[in-house]
C-alpha cells in the first residue's frame, strides 16, 4: 500500500489534473477518472478509453470488487490521505482510474445519410461540455466534435460531468467544421435570430448541431455561410437557455427525426 505523500504516484495523478494538466495529457496520451460512476464505465466498457491503473482505498476496492474483476486490471492500493492529495474532490470516493486517451479518427464513422453528430465550437465550461457529452449519450447522437479552443473534453470536470458517458459515445478533437461540412453533413446552428422553429427543422441526410461559444456564440472565423439558423421556441419569460439546456432540446428533436 503506498502510504507516502511523497509519492511519485501522486505527482503523475496532480500532473493530469493540475494546471498544466492539458500539455501533460496530450502528452502522456491519459487522462483522470475519478469515483465510482466514472470507474464502473471504465472497468466494464468494451470501447472507449482504456484502464491503465487503478489506485483505490480499502473503500474503494470494496466498491470496485463490486464492480469488475480487479484482476484483470493494474491496481494500486493508497491509503486515505493519499487518495485525498490525488483527488480533486473534497470528499473521494477512493477511485481514481488513469485511462488512456482514444486515438479517434472522423473517418472512422462512415456517413450513412443518418448520422447526428454535435459540434461544440470554442465551447468553454466543462460542465457544460460533459452534460452535453451526457444528453447526446442519452439522445442516441453518433459523436461529439470540438473545435480548436474548446475546452479539453478530457479535463477532469469535463470526465465528471460526463458521468460515464465518455465510454459511450466518441470524442474528436479541434476538428474544423469545414470537415465535416465538406463531407456533405448538413449543418445548423442555434440562434435567437434564426429564421426557422426547431419544431419545423427536419433533414434527410447526415446532420450536424452546431452549438457556439457561452458568452459570445459562433465566431465569425468559422465559415457557415449556407448554414441554417433555428430558435427554440419560448412562450415563457426567461431571456434565454443555458447553453446545455437548449443542446438537449436540440438533440430530443433530432433523436426523433427519422433516420
Amino acid at each position: 500500500m503506498i502510504e507516502s505523500l511523497n509519492s511519485p504516484h501522486i505527482a503523475r495523478v496532480k500532473a493530469l489534473i493540475g494546471s498544466r494538466g492539458v500539455k501533460e495529457r496530450k502528452n502522456a496520451g491519459q487522462f483522470v477518472a475519478e469515483g465510482l460512476q466514472c470507474a464502473r464505465e471504465a472497468l466494464v466498457a468494451k470501447s472507449g478509453p482504456q484502464v491503465e491503473t487503478v489506485y483505490l482505498t480499502a473503500n474503494g476496492r470494496s466498491k470496485a470488487e463490486e464492480i469488475a474483476d480487479l484482476s484483470q486490471f493494474n491496481t494500486v492500493d493508497v491509503s486515505d490521505e493519499v487518495m485525498k492529495q490525488m483527488s480533486e474532490t473534497i470528499t473521494p470516493q477512493g477511485i481514481i482510474a488513469i485511462c488512456t486517451i482514444p486515438d479517434t479518427q472522423l473517418d472512422s464513422i462512415a456517413l450513412n445519410g443518418s448520422r447526428k453528430f454535435i459540434y461544440l465550437s470554442e465551447v468553454q465550461d466543462p460542465g457544460n461540455a460533459g452534460t452535453i457529452l451526457r444528453s447526446a449519450d442519452a439522445f442516441g447522437m453518433d459523436a461529439v466534435i470540438t473545435s480548436l479552443g474548446s475546452v479539453d473534453m478530457y479535463s477532469p470536470k469535463v470526465v465528471r460531468s460526463t458521468a460515464g458517458s465518455l465510454w459511450h459515445i466518441p470524442v474528436f478533437q479541434s476538428v474544423a467544421i469545414d470537415e465535416l461540412i465538406n463531407k456533405g453533413v448538413h449543418g445548423f446552428s442555434l440562434g435567437a435570430t434564426g429564421s426557422k422553429s426547431l419544431n419545423e427543422y427536419t433533414s434527410t441526410g447526415d446532420t450536424v448541431a452546431i452549438f457556439g461559444n457561452e458568452s459570445r456564440g459562433l465566431s465569425t472565423s468559422n465559415n457557415l455561410s449556407g448554414i441554417e439558423t433555428v430558435n427554440i421556441p419560448m412562450p415563457g419569460n426567461a431571456e434565454s437557455l443555458n447553453l446545455s439546456a437548449a443542446a438537449s432540446i436540440v438533440m430530443y428533436h433530432l433523436s426523433n427525426m427519422p433516420r
